[in-house]
């Protein structure tokens, strides 16, 4: 099997020869926050929300004038200057404007615009404001360089760049041991999945010369199958760390110990999606191994069950919502590794997923605003009353995300179901088996969050705040509802637009035409009804055990062994400190005893032997001609006497 013929990008004119203003305009806001110092602690914010927009304006323009050319002349690229040219590895630092970029400009700079507008609501009374809008900014930034870079070398800086920019943003309240030790913990498990990426570099270079994404896809058919097997795996492992996906999914529920805008951004719309980007950028390379595809659909398919059992079971509200998210990128990951009859759809889903989840996280920073920064959903009830605008924008995010009908969570999360349902024999009863599982476990953690914070006894009045303080829940500021009720509505009709205007054609010049499974295992009519009863189903469940019965303050300690395994995230942080922390601390342990008592304890005993015989020899050198006149005399007698004895013997 090779690879499908690839064409050349054109060289970019008109408005795409500006595209490096995209990610240059946020780098500079965070260059300026960065340096001012207290001078720009009046007016950083509005310079880190201005780069964004400005981002955000220029991108939209840019995608109306690629809109307006034919298919095949939508893939275009911009060359800024010759970044590393050594030996035969030439590497430019170049743009690539096609559809995919582009999508996730939009989304990128789209959602972090108003992830910006309401940061500066929710981060106004915190002395660190300006630092927090330059890292943001950074992070948009890294981003950016990551999807619109044309070859891995770029792709590699933006993906350690947004790594770099994450572990600012997690650990962003320096003086909490919690934030620091996520914020660690992130960048450690990320740099697990970098390795990979790193190597799949490496043998891309070592097979084909080359780094720029034209020549590797249109020469890719000419590796040995063996060798594009291990790309692909790689290149997985890589999407793993960054999307926070088996096994590497358990650093994503810990950033929460950054502030709530940072959660909406890494957990929404970037981040966490650079991993479905990289696998649906190299499909080129995806579609040469059908093993390699397989790995990353079950990848997916473990990954969105585990996030869905665990968002069941917690009562913080951002990480209910966390956990969602490491189900939500299940999905996506499960699409793309059906290869062309997923990668559109994973896209999809990514793009209507950036709306109702941003939405979602927005609104839980609205409610935690008015609950004196208190995460624990056994504390609130009854805010729907108190935050009329916060409960109707996070109910239609939570219509959207379980499905409800004809809402954009329904039209892309059922064709990822349909699609997976779609495959024959087993792969399609365990892929679809699966999916609409963890559909019905969604509908359920959802609709128990909804209950438990906007509906039933207010909880609150019978308390004190974290800090000691009354509660006084109230509606968030201007600032902070507008982007809800934006996104909010983009939770209602996105998917529908975004299906109706054609967003798999769109796509199709960068991940191939969308190919739509005639057989499978179901028939297609039937999945749409088959996931919303599961849906329908996990709601039921959810007012029957919620709903219904007063919800304890203080969290009742689980019988079941299900019960206690999903509180404790089904052991995954336990598995990795048994299979990885502690046989690596016990090496690290290892080698510094050998390094000391070993490799130094030769070097250092030699050091001391030779050291202690100069210093024994040093003696017979007195300076006294009396001692060397003895000496001689000693050794004339002891020659003498030798010389008798040999010779009278």
């Amino acid at each position: 099997m090779t690879a499908p013929p690839v064409d050349s990008a054109m060289a970019a004119t008109g408005l795409g020869s500006l595209a490096w203003l995209l990610f240059v305009l946020p780098a500079l806001g965070a260059l300026i926050n960065f340096l001012a110092g207290r001078r720009a602690n009046a007016w950083g914010h509005w310079l880190g929300v201005g780069t964004v927009v400005a981002s955000f304006a220029l991108g939209l323009a840019i995608f109306f004038e690629t809109l307006g050319l034919d298919p095949e002349q939508r893939s275009r690229e911009v060359s800024l200057f010759d970044w590393i040219a050594t030996g035969s590895l030439n590497v430019d630092f170049g743009i690539r404007l096609d559809p995919l970029s582009l999508t996730f400009v939009l989304l990128i700079t789209g959602v972090g615009s108003l992830i910006h507008i309401y940061s500066v609501g929710y981060m106004s009374h915190d002395p660190g404001r300006r630092r927090f809008f330059a890292q943001l900014n950074l992070f948009v930034a890294a981003m950016l360089i990551l999807v619109l870079g044309n070859n891995f070398v770029m792709l590699y800086l933006g993906w350690e760049g947004v790594g770099l920019a994450s572990f600012l943003l997690i650990g962003f309240y320096q003086d909490r041991p919690a934030a620091a030790t996520a914020a660690k913990k992130a960048f450690l498990m990320n740099r697990v999945g970098d390795v990979g990426l790193a190597i799949a570099i490496f043998l891309i270079w070592l097979e084909l010369g080359t780094l720029q994404y034209t020549e590797v896809f249109a020469r890719i058919g000419d590796v040995p199958s063996g060798t594009v097997l291990a790309v692909t795996l790689l290149l997985l492992l890589g999407a793993c760390g960054k999307s926070g996906q088996f096994p590497l999914q358990s650093w994503l529920p810990d950033a929460m110990e950054g502030p709530t805008p940072v959660s909406a951004l890494i957990h929404a719309a970037t981040m966490v999606t650079a991993g479905v980007y990289l696998i649906a950028r190299t499909n080129p390379i995806y579609n040469l191994t059908e093993t390699g595809r397989l790995v990353v659909a079950l990848i997916g398919v473990v990954t969105l069950l585990i996030g869905a059992i665990i968002g069941c079971a917690y009562d913080d509200i951002k990480k209910v919502l966390a956990y969602s998210t490491v189900s939500q990128i299940g999905y996506m990951i499960l699409a793309v590794g059906l290869g062309p009859a997923g990668y559109a759809l994973g896209i999809f889903h990514l793009l209507t997923h950036g709306f109702f989840k941003a939405g979602l996280f927005l609104g839980a920073g609205s409610v935690m605003h008015a609950m004196n920064d208190d995460v624990n959903m056994r504390h609130f009830g009854g805010l729907g009353r108190r935050m009329p605008i916060t409960f109707v924008t996070f109910g239609l995010g939570y219509l959207a995300l379980i499905g409800f009908p004809f809402l954009s969570g329904y039209f892309s999360k059922d064709a990822i179901i349909e699609a997976a349902f779609g495959q024959e024999g087993w792969q399609g009863w365990v892929f679809g088996g699966a999916a609409t599982l963890a559909a019905g476990l969604t509908a359920f953690y959802m609709t128990r969050l909804m209950i438990m914070t906007f509906f039933g006894r207010e909880r609150w009045r019978d308390r004190k705040a974290p800090d000691g303080k009354d509660y006084h829940p109230h509606e968030s500021p201007v600032s902070m509802t507008a982007p809800m009720i934006v996104l909010a509505v983009g939770s209602v009709f996105g998917g529908f637009v975004l299906y109706s205007i054609g967003l798999y054609e769109w796509l199709a010049p960068s991940l191939g035409e969308l190919q739509e499974s005639e057989g499978g295992v179901l028939p297609h009519a039937l999945v749409p009804w088959l996931v919303v009863a599961f849906s329908a189903l996990g709601v039921l469940v959810a007012y029957l055990l919620v709903g219904r019965r007063p919800t304890p303050v203080q969290r009742p300690e689980p019988v079941s062994l299900p019960v206690r395994a999903a509180r404790r995230d089904l052991y995954a942080n336990a598995i990795n400190e048994t299979l990885i922390e502690r046989p690596g601390i016990w090496l690290t342990r290892a080698l510094v005893f050998v390094d000391n008592r070993g490799v130094d304890g030769v070097v250092n005993g030699l050091a001391a032997g030779l050291g202690g015989g100069s210093g024994r020899l040093r003696r017979l050198q007195t300076g006294f001609v009396r001692s060397y006149a003895l000496s001689m005399l000693g050794g004339s007698v002891f020659v003498v006497a030798a010389l008798l004895a040999v010779r009278f013997a």
